[in-house]
C-alpha cells in the first residue's frame, strides 16, 4: 500500500498547472454533471508510462480518474493515437457541444520522444492541434486541456485561446497518474509543481541540434540555450507553475547577508576578466575561504488562500547590468525547496548559499571566479533583492 500512495504522491507533485483564466479550475463537481473525455492519452495505461519503467501492479489512467467524481462520463479518443494521423473532428466537436465539461488528454508517446528517438518538431503531432481547436470552439465552457508529454511542446495556440481554460503538463506519470491528474482537476489537491526546462517555441527548432553553444550570439541570431542563457520569448520559462492559492514570497530583512568578510578576501587580488570587469579566482579564495563565505537565505512564504498547499520556491542570482557579458547567464538557479502552507497561514525556508558555488561562473577558459562587485538574490520573478557585495 505504501508503494502505491508513493506513487500518487510523486504523481501530483510533478502536475504543473501553466494556464487557469478565470479560475477555470478546479472544476466544481456540483455543477459537472456530463464530461466529455477526448484524446488518445485518456484510456491508455501506456501513455503513463515514460521511456524506463517496471510493471506497475495496477494502473489508472486519467478516463478512470475522472468517472471517480462524475457518474456520467462519454469518452471519445478523437485520435488513432497520439501521432494523430487521423482526428474524428466533427464527432469529437459534437460530443463536445453536449456536454458540460469537456478534458482534453493529448501530448505524446513512446512512439514520438525516447532513447534513441529525438523529435524534430515542438508542435504536437499530426492533427492534435486542429482537433483541440475545433473541440473548444464548440465546447459550452472553457475546455481544460492536460498534457502528458516527457519534454517541452509549443502550445501557444492554446495558451492564447480564450476557449480553452486552463492547461496542466503531467509529464509521465506513473501507475497512479490519472487518480492524481483527477484529484487536481476536482481540486482535491493544490499544484505546486514547477516546469524543470524551458519551453521553446517551435522556431527554436531551426538550430541545428548539434550546435550545443550555451551562450547567445547577437551578431549570428543565435539565441542561446537554457534558462540562463536563452534570450528568445519561451512558450513558458522555466520555473513557471501556477497554484489555486495565491502565494507570496520575500526574502527575511532579519536573515539578509551582510558584506562578505574582507578578511576572507584581503589575500585574494581581483584579476581583469577577459569579457570585462574583474573578478576572484575561486581556487585562491581555497576551500577553507570558501566555506566561510556561506551563509542562509530565509524565505517567508505566505499562502493568501482560498486552499492549502505546498509551494516551491525558487531562489536565483542575477549579475547587474554593470557587469553584464555574454560568458554571464542572465540568472542562475542558486537552490530550491517546497514547504506546505495552510491558507492564511506563513512558513519559512532556510536554504544555505555556498558563494564559490552559486555565485560564482565558469569563463570561457573554463575558470572558476567570482565577480567583483554585487551580486543579487532573487526568489523567482519577485522583485524583492538581496545585495551581497564582493570587494576585497
Amino acid at each position: 500500500m505504501a508503494h502505491r500512495d508513493l506513487a500518487l504522491e510523486a504523481a501530483q507533485d510533478g502536475i504543473v498547472l501553466l494556464k487557469n483564466d478565470a479560475g477555470a479550475l478546479p472544476l466544481d463537481r456540483a455543477t459537472v454533471r456530463s464530461a466529455a473525455v477526448i484524446g488518445p492519452n485518456a484510456n491508455d495505461p501506456a501513455a503513463l508510462n515514460g521511456n524506463y519503467f517496471g510493471p506497475p501492479c495496477e494502473t489508472t489512467t486519467p478516463l478512470q480518474g475522472v468517472q471517480r467524481y462524475i457518474s456520467s462520463v462519454r469518452f471519445l479518443a478523437g485520435c488513432d493515437s497520439p501521432a494523430c494521423g487521423f482526428a474524428a473532428t466533427g464527432q469529437a466537436a459534437a460530443l463536445a457541444s453536449s456536454s458540460d465539461q469537456v478534458i482534453m488528454f493529448m501530448g505524446l508517446s513512446q512512439d514520438q520522444e525516447k532513447e534513441g528517438l529525438d523529435r524534430t518538431s515542438l508542435l504536437l503531432p499530426g492533427k492534435q492541434q486542429s482537433l483541440i481547436t475545433a473541440v473548444a470552439s464548440a465546447a459550452r465552457r472553457p475546455v481544460i486541456l492536460v498534457l502528458l508529454t516527457g519534454g517541452p511542446v509549443d502550445v501557444t495556440f492554446a495558451k492564447n485561446n480564450p476557449k480553452i481554460g486552463a492547461i496542466l503538463w503531467a509529464g509521465y506519470p506513473g501507475q497512479a497518474g490519472g487518480l492524481a491528474v483527477a484529484k487536481v482537476l476536482f481540486g482535491d489537491h493544490n499544484p505546486s509543481g514547477r516546469l524543470p526546462v524551458t519551453w521553446y517555441p517551435e522556431e527554436f527548432t531551426r538550430i541545428p541540434m548539434t550546435d550545443m553553444r550555451m551562450r547567445a550570439d547577437p551578431a549570428t541570431g543565435y539565441p542561446g540555450r537554457s534558462y540562463r542563457f536563452y534570450q528568445g520569448n519561451p512558450v513558458y520559462k522555466f520555473g513557471y507553475g501556477l497554484s489555486y492559492s495565491k502565494f507570496s514570497r520575500r526574502l527575511v530583512a532579519a536573515a539578509k547577508p551582510r558584506r562578505p568578510n574582507r578578511n576572507l578576501l584581503a589575500g585574494v587580488i581581483p584579476k581583469q576578466a577577459g569579457d570585462g570587469g574583474e573578478s576572484y579566482h575561486v581556487e585562491e579564495i581555497g576551500e577553507e575561504g570558501c566555506e566561510r563565505l556561506k551563509f542562509p537565505a530565509t524565505v517567508e512564504v505566505h499562502n493568501h488562500g482560498p486552499m492549502d498547499g505546498k509551494h516551491s520556491v525558487l531562489v536565483f542570482v542575477r549579475w547587474p547590468n554593470a557587469t553584464a557579458g555574454a560568458s554571464r547567464p542572465a540568472r542562475q538557479l542558486v537552490g530550491f525547496s517546497s514547504q506546505h502552507v495552510r491558507a492564511g497561514e506563513k512558513a519559512r525556508l532556510t536554504m544555505e548559499i555556498n558563494p564559490c558555488e552559486h555565485l560564482s561562473r565558469a569563463r570561457e577558459d573554463g575558470t572558476k571566479v567570482i565577480d567583483r562587485g554585487s551580486h543579487f538574490l532573487k526568489v523567482g520573478e519577485e522583485d524583492d533583492e538581496w545585495e551581497i557585495s564582493f570587494d576585497a
